[in-house]
């Protein structure tokens, strides 16, 4: 394909990514009361729980429009997911056989629910990292958190996860159609594994190792099994040239 015709499909393609993502904003407005409400479950905990003055804070006149326009684009992104994760594999399908592209039904079955379980996961950290950095405030003292901060920590953090947990999809896809081979993936383990390291670093709000391995862990074993899915490609795919050349 011509690279004038690539840049096109890659237009094409993001603009009906984009258009899913506004139907999904849509849903996000509704939405955002009760996941606000939600987020801000674990604030409330902590002030009954330590007797404090612990209260998310709505600091402008528009700031509340603000965040909810905010929270609705990103809800929008979560809800949508599918469809722009479907958009991702039509760009990249092109380049692909005839008899490859039936793997697109493949590649949206493992990327939707691991999107949706990095998601799952970002939720299940959320509350703890609250309660861990509330926990810090002095007896006697007021905790006023912004609610532009608030909630972007919380949004950002959920879909990181969600992303992280969808690259070794990724990996994969880009094995399949030959544009990085598994070889290449399995010698930059090290830095893959230094690089998830760091992100689990800054992402785990408390100190402690063990929560940074927890959260670590489950993204080592998500790129190790992907290594191992490019590298049997990558061999099946020489097994196939051998035939070719042996015809």
């Amino acid at each position: 394909m011509p690279l004038a015709e690539h840049l096109r499909e890659f237009r094409k393609r993001i603009v009906l990514a984009a258009v899913g993502i506004a139907l999904g904003m849509v849903a996000g407005w509704y939405l955002y009361t009760p996941v606000f409400e939600a987020l801000q479950k674990p604030v409330l905990d902590a002030a009954r729980q330590d007797d404090a003055l612990v209260t998310v804070n709505f600091s402008g006149i528009a700031t509340a429009l603000d965040m909810q326009i905010k929270m609705s684009l990103v809800l929008g992104i979560v809800v949508s997911a599918p469809w722009w994760l479907y958009q991702l594999w039509a760009f990249v399908a092109p380049g692909l056989h005839q008899r490859e592209r039936r793997y697109t039904f493949a590649f949206l079955g493992a990327a939707v629910p691991l999107f949706f379980s990095g998601v799952a996961f970002g939720w299940w950290v959320f509350p703890r990292a609250i309660r861990v950095l509330t926990g810090f405030t002095p007896d006697g003292a007021a905790n006023f958190l912004d609610a532009q901060l608030f909630m972007t920590f919380a949004m950002r953090l959920i879909l990181a996860f969600g992303l992280a947990f969808v690259f070794p999809v990724v990996m994969v896809a880009l094995t399949w159609t030959r544009l990085v081979r598994g070889r290449t993936w399995l010698h930059g383990w090290r830095w893959a594994v230094f690089l998830i390291f760091l992100a689990a670093a800054i992402l785990t709000p408390t100190p402690d190792a063990v929560t940074m391995l927890f959260m670590a862990g489950p993204m080592v074993v998500l790129y190790f099994s992907a290594v191992g899915i490019c590298m049997l490609r990558d061999r099946s795919f020489e097994r196939r040239q051998d035939r070719e050349a042996v015809e």
